[in-house]
């Protein structure tokens, strides 16, 4: 059973997270992170570009794999958040990125703004909203570039 917002670490919401750039032409998977080291990184923000106008819905966006869960997690990975709206196919119905994610215990940000930024690390706060009954949550994410 999935934790309620009230539940989560709020630690996993602030501290260094690790912004990357991958090519997101038709999914996220593995080999979007060819030459990316990612041991040891617990939060992880993926700029993907492929979210252009964001006053409009996108009509498509590449879909997280699931196999990139178990990867991620192998690493170290914590938090993913992407700039994105989901990290499933909009249409999806049985979600499986996010179960995938939630099972090998990462959680997900998504719909970050990561326009400008230049791979490296960050300090992120992105603190969810305390809600007793909900599984998902609003977040106002801001970073800070370190050093």
């Amino acid at each position: 059973m999935e934790k309620k917002i009230i539940e989560l670490d709020l630690n996993l919401y602030i501290g260094t997270a690790t912004v990357v750039k991958v090519d997101a032409a038709e999914s996220i998977g593995i080999k979007a992170f060819t030459g990316i080291e990612l041991t040891g990184v617990r939060r992880l923000l993926v700029a993907t570009g492929q979210w252009k106008d964001l006053s409009r819905f996108p009509e498509w966006i590449p879909p997280v794999e699931p196999d990139l869960a178990p990867f991620l997690a192998n690493k170290g990975v914590r938090l993913l958040g992407l700039d994105l709206p989901s990290v499933d196919c909009l249409d999806s119905k049985e979600l499986p990125a996010h179960n995938k994610l939630s099972g090998c215990g990462i959680h997900i940000l998504e719909g970050l703004v990561l326009d400008g930024l230049e791979p490296g690390l960050y300090d992120l706060a992105a603190l969810p909203l305390a809600l007793e009954a909900g599984d998902g949550s609003p977040v106002r994410a801001v970073v800070k570039k370190k050093g």
